[in-house]
């Protein structure tokens, strides 16, 4: 997942986190709306970027709606301008900073796929048919 859509996702479903202290909410919202703002200045308020970004406001938890805001994004280019990149690390940096603010996020799609984390092992078992001899 690219910075911006992480940023965005996790910024998102952090606004129901109970661990994160009020004053920390304020910076995390603070800088969700400095991003979503340049969002807006870039694409435009009508964009299919911005209107992506709404829609994963309005059903956080949803993969779809996340794979969209991210194939927007991608379409837009959105990762080639620096301050759209600097302010979605600026806001991962706020959700990291409050108790529990670290996730680890990934996203597989296909067939065949194992995926570790924090020095953890994953692996595919395929199963097939007894071979006749």
């Amino acid at each position: 997942m690219d910075p911006i859509t992480m940023a965005i996702v996790a910024a998102v479903t952090a606004g129901v986190t109970s661990g994160a202290t009020e004053v920390g909410k304020q910076a995390i919202v603070d800088a969700y709306h400095a991003l979503k703002g340049l969002l807006q200045q870039k694409f435009g308020g009508e964009s299919k970027v911005v209107k992506a970004v709404e829609e994963v406001e309005g059903t956080p938890d949803s993969k779809g709606r996340q794979q969209t805001l991210q194939e927007e994004l991608a379409k837009a280019h959105a990762d080639q301008y620096s301050e759209l990149v600097q302010a979605a690390q600026t806001l991962l940096d706020q959700i990291k900073a409050q108790p529990g603010g670290e996730q680890h996020i990934q996203n597989a799609i296909g067939s065949y796929i194992a995926q570790a984390d924090r020095a953890s092992t994953a692996s595919v078992n395929v199963n097939r048919p007894p071979q006749e001899q």
